[in-house]
């Protein structure tokens, strides 16, 4: 047995458990294999449900390699999943190529669906985007929400597929509204409304996270230097019970720049601002070079340099497929009771 083998095989023993409890929450949709912590950094392995998704980022996976974590896998859960290899170590990782290492089979591309926490999500193996269509290490969060959202107005940030809002809906929230700037996420978050029919209506607005979020909070939306500003959609100010921030590492827009390592505080400003007295703000930091301590006492400040102090706050850490063996996980959670 290879050594990459035999990090599998612990990997999985080490899950057995959380298998059992994942299976009694209604979740086939979760990581084997998280390569950074387990033996073989840049490599993870995530079951979607029927799919099996391998994914390299730092070399790519041989394809005998490949093959036998395939047979490995499926012979441990007992379950024939359809294999999908990314390679993301170089350019278009999501393009097959003549190499028959990142062949599928036409059945694994096909759409399908996955489940979490007993709802439907939507699994597409490849798609216009770089990351699947479902962050896994969010799980936890995400039942967070479902628990704490009844009767609730609920306001979702870099939306994204709109998991989060989704469980809103099916925590009871009396609105949910998903706010994202690519189209493309937001069509499929309203598919997984649709996956959902039992579930309450989500309201989704398409917009640049800066603009929208400013606006709710009854700030200026302010020009760079004089340069006029794109067309943006106008909202009214108003604030949430419950507000999700969830935001990427890095992106700019002629609106402002999103930095979770220099300005986290330009975004986290205006969400505090929209949320309502007594609500809470969920926010997260995905950056591995920031620590928590580091990270909510900066948090913390912000929220009493603008006036909302935090009551109460918590901190929520990914599953049990996600170890971190030093205890600081790239994915940092905290819940702002205000």
């Amino acid at each position: 047995m290879s050594s990459l083998a035999q990090a599998l095989h612990a990997a999985l023993d080490r899950r057995a458990p959380l298998f059992d409890q994942l299976q009694q929450q209604g979740t086939d949709c979760y990581r084997l294999f998280h390569g950074s912590q387990e033996g073989a950094p840049g490599l993870t392995l995530d079951r979607y449900g029927e799919q099996l998704m391998v994914q390299s980022f730092h070399a790519v996976l041989d394809q005998a390699e490949l093959l036998r974590l395939w047979e490995q896998v499926k012979i441990f859960l007992g379950l024939d999943l359809r294999l999908v290899y990314n390679d993301r170590s170089g350019g278009n990782s999501r393009i097959d190529r003549s190499d028959p290492v990142y062949q599928a089979d036409a059945a694994a591309l096909e759409d399908l669906i996955g489940r979490e926490w007993g709802l439907a999500y939507r699994v597409r193996a490849r798609h216009a985007g770089q990351d699947p269509l479902l962050f896994l290490d969010l799980r936890n969060a995400r039942g967070w929400v479902r628990q704490n959202s009844t009767g609730r107005s609920v306001l979702n940030l870099f939306a994204y597929t709109c998991g989060v809002g989704l469980c809103a809906a099916a925590g009871g929230a009396g609105e949910v509204l998903n706010l994202d700037f690519a189209e493309g996420n937001l069509a499929v978050g309203k598919e997984n409304g649709e996956l959902n029919p039992q579930l309450p209506k989500m309201q989704f607005l398409q917009s640049d996270y800066f603009p929208a979020i400013r606006q709710l909070a009854g700030l200026p939306i302010t020009t760079r230097r004089g340069q006029k500003l794109p067309s943006y959609p106008r909202v009214a100010q108003r604030q949430f019970d419950l507000v999700f921030l969830d935001p990427p590492a890095w992106a700019r827009s002629a609106f402002g720049t999103v930095d979770l390592a220099r300005d986290y505080q330009s975004l986290l400003k205006p969400a505090l601002l929209a949320t309502a007295d007594d609500g809470v703000l969920v926010c997260c930091n995905n950056l591995a070079k920031v620590s928590m301590d580091e990270w909510r006492d900066q948090v913390l400040r912000c929220a009493s340099k603008i006036g909302r102090p935090v009551r109460d706050w918590e901190q929520l850490s990914p599953a049990a497929d996600f170890p971190s063996n030093d205890g600081r996980p790239p994915l940092k959670t905290l819940i702002l009771r205000l």
